[in-house]
């Protein structure tokens, strides 16, 4: 016989339309309408709105100041990676030296890669908007 969880995945894969079901919490199915897009905050259209991750979370535009966070997050990191793997009789300040040249190339690599990100999911959001219109 098999559990109740192995039978409602069988009955939800019997339908023969798609569905929208909320479990409570006695374990019943509740049909429940097509969720609508929210219709977007301060008067914006969709169209104009920022771009969203598969899980459905707003991606941000990239900022300076969110890079300049990251930044002070890892440069400690990457501080304590170059202590770890220079040479002994390396001096302080060269280690130093080359932790701030390496976080002179990180900073406008993550820039880079935020604004590359953004223009990506923006390009593939519009796709997907004008395929559904």
């Amino acid at each position: 016989m098999p559990s109740r969880k192995v039978r409602r995945r069988r009955d939800k894969l019997k339908r023969h339309e798609y569905e929208y079901v909320v479990e409570t919490e006695e374990g019943e199915e509740v049909v429940v309408e097509r969720p609508t897009a929210e219709p977007a905050k301060d008067g914006k259209s969709a169209a104009t709105s920022s771009p969203r991750d598969r899980r459905g979370r707003e991606i941000p535009k990239p900022t300076l100041k969110r890079v300049l966070r990251r930044t002070a997050i890892f440069a400690p990191l990457i501080l304590v990676v170059v202590f770890l793997t220079s040479a002994k009789d390396t001096s302080v300040a060269a280690k130093v030296y080359t932790a701030v040249t390496l976080l002179a190339f990180f900073i406008p690599f993550s820039y880079l890669v935020d604004v590359v990100m953004y223009r990506t999911l923006s390009r593939r959001q519009r796709r997907v908007r004008e395929k559904r219109d």
